[in-house]
């Protein structure tokens, strides 16, 4: 091949590829559902916006002690229990009871995905499978996970799980796959749709009111007064990951 033929080639190639990357990355894990589509936009045109910032706010004294209400509706959300089947270890959100050995005082506390404004799991992630959109949700983009754990050894929350089988009966806004890493989404698919996440939605329900989401941007937001206005913690804040979700009375 002449030297003028490769000049000419090269850009073609580069383009042949580049097309195929991205109708790889368009690729459906379930039928009418597109990974790229809830990675970077809220829908089809309204893209996820950096002048949001989407978190948690989670009352510790509110929340009940053998309560697993948010537990429950993320599995019901999300399709992590199938029917007949028994329990995996994959888990979204868990609850951790915490007790003071000096004083005796406990609380108990849903734990999950902080969503770090400085996520170690993607720093760590060798792929670019584990992303945080603009608007601070902390996402793993299924087609080009590995499975190489790295996140989930990098996460100081233990806040994300392994998928070890085939699954069925998964839901078209929360596809799952063997061989990939997930964890909670906040609800991503309930967010763009301007929807409570599942968790928030079952707390106030059952009367706890522990949960709020909102805007930790907006000034006027709920979320965001009631963090200036009281003491809240950030777990592992000497991280200095800047967590998304932040916790009261702990």
């Amino acid at each position: 091949m002449s030297e003028h033929e490769q000049k000419t080639d090269t850009p073609s190639r580069r383009q042949f590829i580049g097309a195929s990357i991205a109708g790889l990355a368009t690729l459906a894990l379930v039928p009418g559902f597109r990974l790229i589509e809830i990675g970077n936009a809220r829908s089809p045109d309204q893209p996820a916006s950096a002048a949001q910032r989407w978190g948690l706010l989670i009352d510790t004294d509110k929340c009940a002690s053998g309560c697993t209400a948010c537990v429950t509706a993320c599995d019901v959300e999300n399709g992590l229990v199938q029917t007949g089947r028994p329990r995996t270890d994959a888990q979204w959100i868990r609850k951790v009871e915490l007790k003071d050995k000096s004083t005796g005082e406990s609380h108990s506390l849903p734990l999950m995905c902080q969503h770090c404004a400085e996520p170690p799991c993607v720093d760590v992630c060798p792929t670019g499978a584990s992303f945080k959109r603009a608007d601070g949700i902390v996402l793993v983009d299924r087609h080009i996970c590995i499975g190489c754990r790295y996140c989930m050894m990098a996460c100081p929350y233990k806040a994300r799980s392994f998928v070890h089988e085939v699954l069925t009966e998964q839901k078209a806004h929360a596809p799952r796959g063997k061989g990939c890493v997930e964890s909670c989404t906040l609800c991503v698919h309930r967010v763009d749709e301007d929807r409570q996440p599942a968790c928030a939605e079952a707390c106030t329900a059952a009367g706890h009111d522990a949960i709020l989401f909102g805007d930790l941007k907006d000034p006027n937001s709920e979320i965001s007064k009631r963090l200036k206005s009281r003491n809240t913690t950030q777990l592992r804040a000497d991280l200095k990951l800047n967590t998304g979700v932040r916790y009261q009375g702990i």
